[in-house]
């Protein structure tokens, strides 16, 4: 117990093993993670009303979102689960294009997604939620961290996970006028800024915006395009057995001469222009008034209206945030088809917020220099509901993991998105706002969503987060796998005019021998689907299960390529490099790898070979420096022997 000289009238109002500040989308996942992993957890958020909060588009997914939230769910997490509880549409983006760029987006009901994830955290076991705006975090001699907040109540923890989203520091920005505010009108995070700076912290200003949110019986739909979702709807849990059906249709119109016209007219009223906004804004998801500028040359920009719930009747107004003035925003959205009378509710803000470096990290989030804190989701620079996930999933199980003294999980570029987007972050660091795009990987065919559970169940279940049941049904999954790819390798189909008629009809080459199944199932003009009528002995199982087996098939020859290249990937990640290694003394580095190795301090070979400014050439020096340090050690064994 801290004595009250130390505390002054503050009290110690709790002991946990693992604090989370903030219950967006990393603070839930850490603080489930934690819990579920025995740790006594306690997650803290400014408001209670907004755990869980969808600031900005109500969904979940997207291109290469769909497939962090796949292996989200996979390890054990809860994005995937409340998203199929909470969706109102589903579609499966990219189809058009290969399986390694297919993924699930679906529209969720906002406030119920936040309500479903609230009372999840309040049921969790080993789990307390608090209402609390942590104002400092110091740490103590004994190694456990001080945390305290604004009403004076302190409390210590063996580990802490900032997930503060936008909340810290932050600043709300609508034409001229500016004022402290988190998003959604909630209060910011103001003192811990302060407190994160004191201790040595490397803090950066991020700014990310959002669009407005109009009134739906202002909208005129007649001329709009309809946006169906799909059926059958494909669910993101491998737990969802039966999901829900589509409940809405989202519409899509276009900006045209006269939007652009006004915002350029009134561009210097933009606080990006004006110089006001300092933050850096996201690149791949840029403001109106960015498009207009950055992208003078196309004549319209695309935008989509989307519904924000079943009881609610807000709209959003996706690919249109803006930090235009209210006026200049009602007039640019009245000269948009379908939006000529429409009632602005919420106008579009931009948001800045102070964020971490995450170059400061090492893979598993935790902080080199402060031990036993981690950091998760937009603090770390990221942006995105399914990335903020992602990184509170591994910091919850890490900082468990550490508390238990066990090993820590490490996820590598070759396994997952989720291992992508955090080496991507920790060795690469990031200018402006990072978004995952399947384009950031070098092993998409690997990485599909629909493999998600293969590559990713086994690390959740050694981890403790997949139950015996979950497990169970992977491994049943699994085996039906083999024993169908078993059966398309032995089944032979004879020629005949319905086989020859199937392959005409799907513009292939006839055949007049037999032929098997799975060479069949090779020919890209081919499916499962267009061979049932002559595939007599195919089983009865899950459409999902067919096409996984289907797309191993037909990229076989593609991915034994790619798993070539992971194997000699992972050689380079077995050569560890010391962590207090000095790369200003080895000779033949150049100037910057040196600069650049120390400020990133790589766990391995692997890692410091992705480091922009390290070179082909200072990547054999460092072999070769770890090769002369491996023999010193064996002639000192000898010697002493």
């Amino acid at each position: 117990m801290i004595g009250e000289g130390m505390m002054g009238m503050k009290f110690v109002a709790g002991e946990f093993d693992v604090a989370v500040v903030g219950a967006g989308h990393a603070g839930i996942e850490a603080g489930l993670a934690a819990a579920r992993l025995g740790c006594q957890t306690a997650v803290f958020t400014i408001n209670m009303d907004a755990v869980g909060n969808c600031p900005c588009n109500p969904s979940i997914g997207g291109t290469a979102k769909g497939h962090l939230v796949r292996e989200i769910d996979a390890l054990g997490g809860e994005m995937g689960k409340a998203a199929d509880e909470c969706f109102l549409q589903s579609r499966m983006l990219n189809r058009g294009k290969g399986p390694a760029v297919h993924s699930l987006r679906a529209q969720i009901d906002r406030r119920a997604y936040s309500t479903r994830m609230k009372h999840t955290l309040e049921l969790q076991e080993h789990l307390e939620l608090h209402q609390a705006e942590i104002t400092d975090l110091e740490k103590m001699p004994d190694g456990r961290w001080l945390l305290t907040t604004r009403l004076e109540a302190q409390y210590l923890a063996k580990a802490v996970i900032l997930a503060t989203g936008t909340y810290l520091g932050g600043r709300i920005y609508v034409g001229d006028v500016s004022y402290e505010s988190g998003p959604d009108g909630m209060f910011p995070a103001k003192f811990l800024p302060d407190a994160l700076e004191k201790m040595g912290m490397r803090i950066r200003r991020f700014k990310t915006g959002t669009p407005a949110r109009v009134l739906r019986s202002s909208i005129d739909f007649t001329d709009l395009e309809e946006q169906a979702g799909d059926e059958p709807v494909v669910p993101f849990s491998y737990d969802t057995e039966q999901p829900k059906g589509n409940q809405v249709k989202c519409y899509v119109s276009w900006t045209n001469d006269k939007t652009k016209q006004i915002i350029l007219d009134n561009i210097h009223r933009s606080p990006m222009y004006s110089g006001k906004i300092e933050g850096i804004g996201p690149r791949y998801c840029p403001s109106i008034e960015d498009k207009i500028v950055r992208f003078s040359d196309k004549p319209r920009h695309q935008l989509f209206i989307e519904p924000c719930g079943m009881d609610t009747e807000e709209m959003y107004l996706q690919g249109m945030s803006s930090s235009l003035p209210e006026d200049v925003q009602i007039d640019f959205y009245h000269s948009i088809k379908g939006l000529e009378h429409c009632i602005v509710m919420r106008p579009a803000y931009a948001i800045e917020y102070d964020c971490a470096d995450p170059i400061q990290m090492n893979r598993t989030l935790e902080f080199r220099e402060f031990p036993g804190l981690y950091g998760a989701g937009q603090f770390n620079g990221s942006s995105g509901y399914e990335e903020a996930a992602a990184q509170g999933l591994v910091a919850g199980i890490n900082a468990a993991l550490k508390i238990q003294g066990r090993p820590p999980m490490i996820l590598d570029r070759a396994g997952s998105y989720i291992g992508t987007l955090i080496d991507d972050l920790v060795t690469k660091g990031c200018n402006d706002p990072y978004r995952m795009m399947t384009s950031r990987s070098e092993y998409r065919l690997l990485l599909r969503q629909d493999n998600a559970d293969t590559r990713m169940t086994p690390i959740g279940h050694e981890v403790g987060l997949v139950t015996e049941e979950r497990w169970n049904k992977f491994t049943a999954k699994q085996e039906m796998i083999q024993q169908e790819l078993e059966r398309v390798r032995k089944t032979v189909i004879s020629p005949s005019e319905k086989l020859n008629a199937i392959l005409r009809e799907n513009n292939t080459s006839e055949v007049h021998t037999g032929i098997r199944l799975i060479d069949l199932l090779k020919r890209p003009e081919l499916s499962y689907d267009a061979l049932k009528e002559i595939d007599v002995t195919r089983p009865q199982r899950n459409a999902n299960l067919f096409e996984q087996i289907e797309i191993e098939i037909k990229y076989e020859g593609y991915i034994k390529k790619q798993l070539t290249i992971v194997e000699q990937m992972r050689k380079l990640e077995t050569k560890l490099l010391p962590s207090d290694m000095d790369y200003t003394a080895i000779d033949g580095l150049r100037l910057e790898a040196r600069e650049k190795l120390n400020k990133v301090r790589p766990e391995n070979i692997g890692q410091a070979s992705r480091i922009s400014g390290v070179s082909p050439a200072d990547i054999s020096v460092l072999i070769i420096y770890l090769a002369s340090l491996k023999n010193k050690e064996e002639r000192n064994a000898d010697t002493n022997a």
